[in-house]
């Protein structure tokens, strides 16, 4: 038996499709990773399936607009919150938004100023 484990660069118009698929499909997520970049953010949002492990991977711009895999996968609402919190990702319609207030942290999206 073979395991895939893929990271795919993927567009925000193609991003909430593909997450429709995985659900459909029977695909759980498994975390949401974001790192810094220069004017932006890069999003690892990560499914699983089996053995199997798929990553897509989103490069957005400070402005972009990431939407929400909560309808989806209700679950991913405090990783999503985390994302916009602490690296001013900004992901709309997050089913529970907490709107800045998930962590008690002296300085807003502190991780935004390291990119």
């Amino acid at each position: 038996m073979e395991v895939q484990n893929t990271i795919e660069p993927i567009t925000v118009v193609e991003f909430m499709p593909q997450v429709l698929r995985f659900k459909r499909d029977g695909w759980h997520v498994v975390q949401l990773c974001a790192a810094r970049l220069p004017g932006g953010c890069e999003l690892s949002y990560s499914f699983g399936k089996g053995y199997d492990m798929r990553t897509l991977r989103l490069t957005v711009g400070d402005s972009e607009v990431v939407p929400s895999i909560t309808q989806a996968f209700p679950g991913a609402f405090l990783q999503e919150n985390e994302a916009a919190e602490l690296f001013g990702v900004r992901i709309e319609g997050i089913s529970q938004d907490y709107r800045g207030k998930l962590y008690r942290i002296g300085a807003e999206t502190p991780f935004k100023q390291k990119g």
